[in-house]
């Protein structure tokens, strides 16, 4: 074994320690959605889509009629940003874009029939994914999980 090697083993060999930062909310959460969102991102991807933009395009299904403003509140995010997910969602024809009856100002989004079937598709890969990383808990454990998770959302 040559030192390049004899040094990579040795790296192998290292596991590393988190220090104190286990004892952290945000930094258990942060890793533990690093998981999550490494395994959707996976599954997202052979249906073009991220899971950033795969969270939009399942809004949009759910809220139709749903302005670039309110998606953005939603997401918890700028409007600029969502401005190259909706066109490209609309070159795609994956949804409509329809001035608001209200206010001609605003548009109002809509999914497509072609946005739902991909949706559809979409979300059952997902929730696979989703199966694959909670296996590891049980059924009680995994429920109890997700109202904790709502708990501290709602905190």
């Amino acid at each position: 074994m040559d030192q390049s090697e004899q040094a990579a083993q040795r790296e192998a060999d290292v596991i590393w320690s988190d220090g104190v930062m286990h004892e952290h909310l945000g930094y258990r959460l942060k890793r533990a959605y690093m998981v999550v969102h490494r395994s959707a991102a996976t599954a997202l991807k052979g249906h073009d889509l991220t899971p950033r933009s795969f969270t939009a395009l399942a809004l949009i299904a759910a809220n139709p009629g749903v302005t670039l403003t309110e998606l953005a509140e939603l997401l918890s995010s700028e409007r600029s940003n969502l401005i190259l997910i909706v066109d490209d969602f609309e070159a795609r024809e994956l949804i409509s874009r329809k001035r608001d009856t209200k206010d001609r100002r605003r548009y109002a989004l809509a999914v497509t029939i072609k946005g739902q079937s991909l949706l559809d598709r979409a979300s059952k890969d997902s929730r696979k994914q989703d199966a694959r990383i909670a296996s590891s808990l049980e059924q009680a454990e995994f429920e109890h999980l997700l109202q904790l998770l709502s708990k501290i959302e709602e905190a």
